[in-house]
């Protein structure tokens, strides 16, 4: 059998899952092969492409991988278009620490800082232009959004849709108000349907999170080729990974909790074959806000996403810091399995969305999730909410910037706060996985909480926009914790680039060291390199014997970020206030 007509097979294997006959034809398809040769040619996949199958379980990074997470207009510079004064921002200061750059939404859009797309081909002209973007890919691996559940209720889609014409007309999931939406997971507390007039009758389409972002129908066959000829689109404009943004909410089935269905994940592997195809290299990373376990799902059999957001990482550290204790993080990690190849964690600790909550369900106690919400509102925090399928409302996140967060513990404000961001950070790095860096703490951002009142949205807090002057000003500045934030963490980024202990798929063992402690030991792929990680998460000074670490004493020991030697002879270390060590033998 041909490599090509096994490519092809492969596609119809997993639509004729999805799709039945019915929805074939509906969509103008008489089979599943007709519809799987539509998204080869939507790919425009040489015949040697199609011949040439990506080997499996290929590793399409290493420890020198770091992903700078930021908006096209985080930084602002007068009469420069935004994307430039980012591109001479990440020129100027992250050249040396920062291998990749995941771009927000930077298209025309309605509301949601970019997450409701008017038009997906289409770079906003406020931010700059597609030359801008492929400039940009030329010095850094590039990230592109993905907004594959929904957009926005101006595009010219759901125009169509309105006035039931063209392809918009079939593009988009309706329901019935007499429906049983019972069990359906809501990650808003809005109402699920919106109501519209059509020229054949009144419509209820469905809005997962806002009525201003109104979800695709992906039972329609045309809608799956439409994001195939869109990814296509921008693999030509530099993108090498693609965030699928809320595609836990993919696929609708009246009746089901309408999150993680089969189908779903089966659509996430037809993209994967596709993109695989055309870029060996590239790499998906799936956005789902969901409990852990849901969440270790869409790895599949490394045949879905090539990494997911480690989204129960950012509630544990802050959790962690802010009670000074590190039992669920510890048992957490030792439960988690680690990533077989192919496949590896996309860790982070701060984004432009907030710190979801979800994910530590059955992680964190009601009790340790309530006190972490009344200390983040006690540092002008906000929350956003969900609706349960009883009706009531359930904490869906905390809206707050990491770096204000981190002011305080349990037991009210200190003077620890650069020194517990820092230790955040340092436990991010060192763990399995790509770390993915907010630009707003790597700048030491505080809480806008201009920009919560003047949009009326609580994420807001954490989306600032820089002046690029001011900025530098602040990071020339030794004594300004914007420059003291920024070279700590940069120097950080480039240690942990040097050691091969820190391969997003080295080996890792988590330490019992108490509950004043976290560590873990990560050792490189050809056993060379050993990093003992150690950080003290309390405000007091931390004593550990050394033979709870179990070093071998036969070899040198020294800790990389303060450059000391561990001496055979020593009995004990001791860690200061939220003092990170990475003890190593090389």
């Amino acid at each position: 059998m041909a490599l090509e007509s096994a490519l092809k097979n492969q596609l119809i294997h997993y639509l004729s899952i999805v799709y039945t006959s019915e929805m074939l034809t509906k969509g103008g398809y008489a089979d599943h092969g007709m519809l799987a040769n539509a998204l080869i040619e939507a790919f425009h996949l040489t015949p040697d492409q199609q011949m040439n199958a990506p080997q499996p379980y290929q590793n399409h990074w290493d420890e020198k991988r770091a992903i700078l997470i930021t908006y096209a207009d985080s930084i602002l510079e007068e009469k420069v278009m935004p994307l430039r004064t980012l591109a001479k921002f990440v020129d100027e200061y992250c050249h040396n620490s920062i291998s990749d750059v995941h771009l927000l939404p930077f298209y025309p859009y309605s509301s949601d800082d970019g997450f409701s797309v008017i038009d997906y081909t289409s770079v906003n002209p406020a931010h700059g232009n597609w030359d801008d973007i492929q400039a940009l890919s030329l010095h850094k691996n590039l990230m592109f959004d993905l907004v594959i559940n929904h957009c926005s209720a101006r595009s010219q889609w759901f125009l169509e849709f309105c006035q039931s014409v063209g392809k918009g007309a079939q593009m988009f999931y309706t329901a019935s108000p007499e429906d049983d939406l019972s069990k359906v997971t809501r990650p808003r507390t809005t109402p699920l349907l919106k109501e519209v007039e059509t020229p054949t009758g009144k419509k209820y389409v469905w809005c997962t999170f806002s009525h201003d972002q109104v979800d695709f129908d992906f039972t329609q066959p045309g809608v799956l080729l439409e994001f195939a000829q869109i990814i296509h689109f921008y693999l030509e404009q530099g993108a090498s990974l693609f965030r699928l943004d809320a595609v836990a909410f993919l696929w609708k089935e009246i009746g089901t909790t309408c999150i993680n269905h089969p189908n779903t994940h089966n659509i996430i592997k037809i993209y994967r074959l596709l993109i695989e195809h055309a870029k060996p290299d590239a790499i998906i990373i799936t956005e789902t806000n969901i409990p852990n376990r849901e969440n270790l799902e869409y790895f599949g059999n490394a045949n879905e996403a090539h990494a997911i957001y480690n989204f129960a990482l950012p509630p544990l550290i802050l959790h962690t810091l802010m009670s000074g204790d590190s039992h669920a993080i510890t048992q957490w990690q030792r439960a988690m399995p680690p990533a077989q190849n192919g496949t590896t964690y996309f860790n982070f600790i701060a984004s432009h969305d907030g710190i979801g909550l979800r994910p530590a369900e059955g992680l964190l106690s009601d009790e340790q999730l309530n006190a972490m919400r009344d200390t983040c509102l006690a540092l002008d925090g906000k929350i956003n909410w969900r609706t349960l399928p009883d009706g009531s409302q359930a904490v869906y996140e905390l809206n707050i910037a990491l770096f204000s967060a981190c002011a305080a513990t349990h037991d009210g404000m200190d003077n620890f706060q650069i020194e517990r961001f820092i230790c955040a950070h340092a436990i991010m790095l060192g763990l399995e996985g790509i770390p993915g860096i907010y630009i707003h703490s790597l700048l030491g951002t505080q809480n806008d909480l201009d920009k919560v009142a003047n949009t009326g949205q609580n994420r807001g807090i954490n989306r600032h926009r820089w002046d690029f002057t001011t900025l530098q000003k602040y990071l020339d500045d030794a004594s300004s914790h914007h420059h003291q934030v920024f070279t700590r963490l940069s120097q950080l980024i480039r240690l942990r680039s040097q050691q091969s202990a820190f391969h997003p798929n080295a080996i890792q063992f988590t330490l019992q060291l108490g509950t004043a402690c976290f560590g873990f030991w990560r050792q490189s792929l050809d056993r060379r390199q050993s990093i003992f990680c150690i950080s003290n998460v309390t405000s007091k000074a931390q004593s550990l014997n050394i033979s709870d670490i179990n070093l071998i004493n036969t070899q040198q020991w020294h800790d990389l970020i303060s450059q000391k030697v561990i001496d055979n002879d020593q009995k004990s270390l001791t860690l200061l206030p939220y003092q990170t060590v990475w003890i190593t033998n090389v």
